[in-house]
């Protein structure tokens, strides 16, 4: 057998077992996402907004208040922890667009005033008049964008742990989902992104949970599984990329809110520095109401339920009197 023909079985072989490796793969991420489903399923309705399919939860009567999660999470963020206590309001949380069961419209992008676009035309399609939104991480970065270029859409703003300053930089943690091809985010989606996800979701649970434990029934109760499918990882590496790529950052417009906003920020926050993301916003925010928690981390509403429902409706009353 010549040179050139051993060489091509080789090259054959190393093919054809890349190939069986993916398939495993394959296989393992399609077993986890309907295992995912099966224990989180839909809980809401759906509505599409500019070729958006939004998936969203609504209980309760009164002002509304709705409720926009941050990176990989989805409304379950919300509804477990708050929703049985904040009776009174009109409460909806949606899943963000690509996170959760929501899907994200065909050539759209994860960029900040997009979303913020979007929770426009949500706001409009249900009849919410003037809601308080409350954002968490980077929902609050999308609140924020709300406030500022919808600011006809908005009484208030609530933000627990916000993401609020714009580094350009993916912290290391966040780096596995920092992918700007999109065909090699779909492909890492389809294959070793779930399984990975799967194998080191303790340590990504005490990571963001951090120094507080995560709930016992997160994974359910919380909407936790939810992660564990292609769709959610290819939505969150959207929503990271292009964060982290945006040319034009919100914060040096933060001077234009006119709505009342509060922010809440666990001081052992190990996501998003305190200092950097709440303290510093002091000034520079019109009236901003700042609370900082002692010893919390980056899931306030898991820690001290009770401590978020009293923040919401303080800055409820401002906003709503407004």
């Amino acid at each position: 057998m010549s040179t050139i023909s051993v060489a091509l079985w080789a090259t054959a072989a190393i093919i054809a077992a890349a190939l069986a490796v993916a398939a495993v793969q394959v296989y393992r991420t399609q077993r986890i996402a309907a295992e995912a489903k099966r224990a989180v399923p839909p809980a809401g309705r759906y509505i599409d907004v500019a070729g958006n399919r939004i998936h969203y939860v609504e209980t309760g009567e009164g002002r509304p208040i709705l409720f926009i999660h941050g990176l990989g999470a989805q409304l379950h963020q919300f509804r477990s922890p708050l929703f049985p206590r904040l009776d009174g309001f009109r409460l909806v949380a949606i899943d963000r667009p690509g996170s959760g069961y929501s899907v994200r419209a065909r050539g759209a992008t994860g960029r900040l005033s997009e979303q913020a676009r979007v929770v426009r035309g949500f706001i409009e399609a249900l009849g919410l008049e003037k809601p308080l939104v409350v954002g968490h991480s980077l929902g609050g970065a999308v609140a924020l964008t709300l406030a500022i270029e919808h600011p006809e859409a908005v009484s208030g703003l609530a933000l627990l742990s916000p993401h609020t300053r714009h580094s350009g930089k993916v912290a290391p943690e966040f780096a596995p989902l920092y992918i700007r091809s999109p065909l090699k985010r779909w492909l890492v989606s389809q294959t070793v992104a779930v399984p990975a996800s799967q194998k080191f979701a303790a340590q990504t649970l005490a990571y963001v949970f951090g120094p507080q434990e995560a709930p016992a029934d997160y994974m359910t109760e919380g909407g936790g599984w939810l992660g564990l499918r292609p769709s959610h990882f290819y939505g969150a590496s959207t929503d990271i990329v292009d964060l982290v790529d945006d040319p034009a950052p919100i914060e040096r417009r933060y001077g234009e809110i006119g709505v009342p906003v509060g922010m809440l920020y666990g001081t052992a926050d190990r996501v998003l520095d305190h200092r950097i993301h709440g303290v510093e916003m002091v000034g520079k925010i019109p009236n901003l109401d700042l609370e900082l928690a002692e010893g919390i981390g980056h899931m306030p509403q898991f820690a001290e339920p009770e401590r978020i429902v009293a923040f919401i409706r303080r800055i409820a009353a401002r906003a709503f009197a407004a």
